[in-house]
């Protein structure tokens, strides 16, 4: 029989639960398994697998003293690196909504929001086309695969026992955001540029010719123009989700910095 101590026992816990609360942390605010899509319990198995997986390679984890003040600073610290990691990553997929809600709100169809079920939100069809063809694409080019390898190659960087707030950028994912903003609007910039100039046009026409009822006539006009100018931009739609998605997959390994 084995002849493990109550200390030993304690220490073989914690050396599996730190990691995996990192693990659990990072599936929970990652893009395409966050959604409602992947159940919960799905999540945990995935999480409790991955941890299974790399436990063993990692170094040597400081010394868990139980349910003390340091353990559960622990717990917080490998939170927050999973959360970091998973939230740099998640930032790019809402460039495609909000660049959407530009697009749809241009060309008439901002009051056409349909329910998201992946995040439990109410978003305009246009944007939910984007959002669906962003991560059908992202999964096509192995991005998840890239996401998984970026958790692992953390606890190199930063391993178990390092304090998050020394080695998490946390002013670059503030920053994040307004990356999101300006990739949005390039991104929606030519199907937006275009309706505007149609929009100006029927301005003109209307101050030509008062008496057309330009809501009657401009409304279902511009609203196909929109659709077909749309159509027209997905031709440069890989391009930018390329350009996109390296700069997201890169900064998501930018924000950890090794102490």
């Amino acid at each position: 029989m084995l002849d493990v101590s109550f200390l030993q026992m304690e220490q073989m816990v914690g050396d599996f639960m730190l990691p995996f609360i990192r693990i659990a942390a990072f599936m929970m605010s990652m893009p395409l398994i966050s959604t409602k899509y992947v159940p919960k319990r799905i999540r945990l198995i995935l999480a409790v697998a991955f941890s299974v997986a790399i436990v063993p390679v990692l170094p040597a984890l400081p010394a868990v003293e139980g349910l003390s003040l340091t353990t559960y600073f622990l717990v917080i610290e490998q939170m927050l690196i999973g959360i970091a990691i998973g939230f740099s990553l998640h930032v790019m997929f809402q460039i495609f909504a909000i660049g959407g809600q530009l697009i749809a709100n241009q060309m008439g169809l901002g009051f056409a929001s349909v329910n998201d079920p992946a995040n439990g939100v109410s978003i305009v069809v246009v944007g939910q086309y984007y959002m669906m063809l962003s991560m059908m694409l992202f999964i096509t080019m192995n991005g998840h695969l890239i996401m998984f390898q970026t958790l692992a190659q953390s606890f190199k960087v930063i391993p178990v026992g390092v304090s998050a707030m020394q080695s998490i950028n946390f002013f670059d994912v503030v920053k994040s955001g307004s990356w999101m903003f300006q990739s949005a609007i390039i991104m929606a910039l030519p199907a937006v540029t275009s309706l505007l100039v149609v929009n100006v046009a029927f301005g003109v026409m209307s101050k030509a010719s008062p008496q057309l009822n330009i809501i009657a006539i401009g409304f279902p006009f511009t609203m196909t123009l929109g659709i077909f100018i749309t159509w027209m931009t997905f031709s440069g739609f890989l391009n930018q989700f390329e350009r996109f998605s390296e700069h997201a997959l890169a900064f998501a390994s930018q924000v950890l910095t090794a102490p």
